[in-house]
């Protein structure tokens, strides 16, 4: 598999640490709000991933932290008159559960930041040790010029960023660009203790010390999304590697963000959709569907007309799906094996899902065309290569299912339509599917009669 590489800004073979194991380590959320729909997408991106890697044979260990302490979740404990942990453990629930809707395979660890301010501590004071971080009245700060690679990630060199840098009031600082470690603890916030007093870790030394602990130096993937790669990946390299001397991690796989305008979507902005409005309103594998159409370095404009366009694909998937049924598949053929072919090169291919999409579509195309001509156990074979490789994507393929209480009524209205049509009534005909469509129920005429489902 060739995957783009931010660190080398090329596109590179990727073998990972140790043979047939693969490490990865995906930032997690900040919990003082409720997800939004472009949380969606750093979520899935690595969720791919990792489906992928796991469907070809290989062994992935998936770590996503929590922040669970941070200036955001202190502001928002003080404007709800609620203790920051409170805080962090609703939002950290809510986040889980829509995250979960989203058919997201969990981690195999979630550290949270609160439970490693140990491994925190000791990280800072080797900092100290080696003079990358020096202590200021109860603070601790990184000194950036005394790590030569800082700017490797983002592309940013030290003295460009010193000259756009705004004066800092903070004299303790050695250099504007200098950032906390630990935070001295003030009035009302939660605090622990230290070498340097009572205070709190900076954000950006927990997930250096947390991707470290379960991953180890030199891990294989670092994910996130592209709006973290500055400041956030650049400083966790330089803490982790000016006090270990050591790789921090060998691959960072950016993702793309959501768009609205001209401004990611962003709760600081105020252009948030909640990812449980998008979910309620689209569902998962539509959302799924609508990111995956573009390549994940790529941005996404949001937009309610392609969101729409995506249910009607999916919608043309389930049919294929319910069409074939539970029909046996025939044995001959190589289209799905040329399917499989198909979606290996594109996932291989910097994981192009656009192109691994095409495959499925066509696979239902092809299905269907068999379906047309009678050949039901060669559209099977089709069915089986897409839920297989559908699955590799993430997609549950759920179907909706018939709510009893409605479906005496449903199948009388469907008798009263098959009558209207018997004598030519096709006004009347057209207008119960209609009605029956506004309500959610969509009607598809077969050989052997009419079907019938709800959504999708």
């Amino acid at each position: 598999m060739r995957l783009y590489n931010t660190l080398t800004r090329t596109v590179d073979e990727f073998s990972p640490r140790e043979p047939g194991q693969v490490g990865m380590y995906v930032c997690g959320p900040t919990v003082q709000d409720v997800p939004h729909l472009g949380h969606a997408r750093a979520v899935i991106v690595p969720d791919v991933l990792r489906r992928y890697l796991e469907w070809t044979g290989l062994e992935v260990l998936h770590v996503r932290n929590v922040t669970d302490i941070e200036d955001k979740i202190i502001a928002r404990a003080e404007a709800e008159g609620r203790m920051a942990a409170a805080v962090a453990d609703h939002y950290g629930r809510v986040y889980d559960e829509q995250i979960a809707r989203l058919g997201v395979l969990p981690p195999h660890i979630v550290p949270r930041a609160t439970g490693h301010v140990l491994e925190m501590i000791e990280l800072i004071e080797r900092l100290i040790e080696v003079g990358s971080a020096y202590p200021a009245g109860g603070d601790v700060y990184f000194a950036v010029r005394s790590f030569p690679g800082y700017g490797k990630l983002s592309g940013r060199s030290v003295d460009d960023l010193r000259a756009g840098a705004r004066v800092d009031p903070d004299e303790r600082k050695r250099d504007p660009l200098d950032f906390a470690l630990w935070k001295a603890a003030k009035p009302g916030e939660p605090s622990w203790r230290s070498p340097w007093g009572p205070g709190r870790p900076g954000w950006h030394i927990e997930c250096s010390a947390m991707a470290v602990k379960y991953l180890g130096d030199g891990f294989d993937i670092h994910a996130g999304g592209l709006d973290l790669q500055f400041p956030h990946h650049e400083n966790e390299i330089a803490q982790l590697e000016a006090a270990s001397g050591r790789q921090f991690a060998r691959w960072w796989v950016h993702n793309g963000l959501l768009n609205i305008g001209a401004e990611k979507m962003s709760k600081s902005v105020g252009n948030i959709i909640t990812l449980a409005e998008a979910i309620d309103g689209h569902g998962a594998d539509v959302l799924r569907l609508y990111y995956l159409q573009a390549h994940y370095r790529s941005p996404v404009e949001f937009s309610e007309e392609r969101l729409v366009e995506a249910g009607t694909a999916y919608a043309r998937w389930l049919a294929f799906l319910r069409a074939v049924g539970d029909i046996e598949p025939s044995a001959a053929g190589s289209e799905p094996d040329d399917a499989r072919r198909r979606f290996v090169a594109a996932m291989d291919d910097d994981l192009s899902t656009p192109q691994a999409l095409a495959v499925l579509f066509d696979l239902v195309s092809a299905g269907n065309a068999h379906l047309a001509a009678g050949r039901r156990a060669e559209a099977a074979a089709l069915r089986g290569a897409f839920t297989e490789l559908a699955a590799v994507l993430g997609f549950g393929l759920e179907r909706s299912e018939r709510p009893t209480s409605v479906a005496p009524l449903v199948e009388l209205l469907l008798e009263l339509r098959e009558q209207a049509r018997a004598r030519r009534d096709f006004a009347a005909a057209d207008a119960i599917r209609e009605r029956l469509a506004a309500a959610g129920v969509v009607v598809e005429d077969t050989s052997e009669g009419a079907r019938w489902h709800v959504g999708g």
